[in-house]
């Protein structure tokens, strides 16, 4: 089941034209993850700081399919579609205010300790996030 993020789109957000400045939606997908682990009753910081677990970035990919523009409402759907030992692939689609895809994206984060050694995720993790694991192509 994705879970859903709305991010209004503000002027330091676009290029001189209006329009989202293509890197700016990498913060959008770092944004959405942060609130899904907030709704799942998952806090990034008690992670960090009480078990010693971080999540870092190993790939992402992003296909850009229409432009975003100044003043819109984006939906930015996030779901998580493979959990394994060290690993987590989340998935994205964001959507502007008429339902049209601007959007789609994964993200494999892998679990590290604070050397940024890997490590496995833990199982209580894994069993939160396996509320929201949505097989590819079998988005909501």
């Amino acid at each position: 089941m994705p879970l859903s993020y709305k991010r209004k789109i503000y002027y330091h957000d676009t290029d001189c034209g209006g329009v989202v400045y293509y890197g700016n939606y990498l913060k959008f997908l770092e944004e959405a993850r942060t609130h899904v682990f907030e709704q799942l009753g998952l806090s990034v910081r008690d992670l960090a700081e009480k078990e010693d677990t971080l999540f870092v970035v190993a790939r992402q990919e992003i296909d850009y399919r229409s432009p975003a523009v100044y003043g819109q409402t984006l939906d930015i759907k996030t779901w998580v579609e493979e959990i394994g030992r060290v690993k987590i692939w989340f998935g994205y689609e964001i959507k502007d205010p008429e339902g049209k895809v601007i959007v789609t994206a994964r993200t494999l984060m892998v679990c590290v300790d604070p050397s940024i050694k890997k490590k496995r995720v833990p199982e209580h993790i894994a069993k939160i996030l396996g509320d929201i694991m949505v097989k590819q192509n079998a988005k909501s």
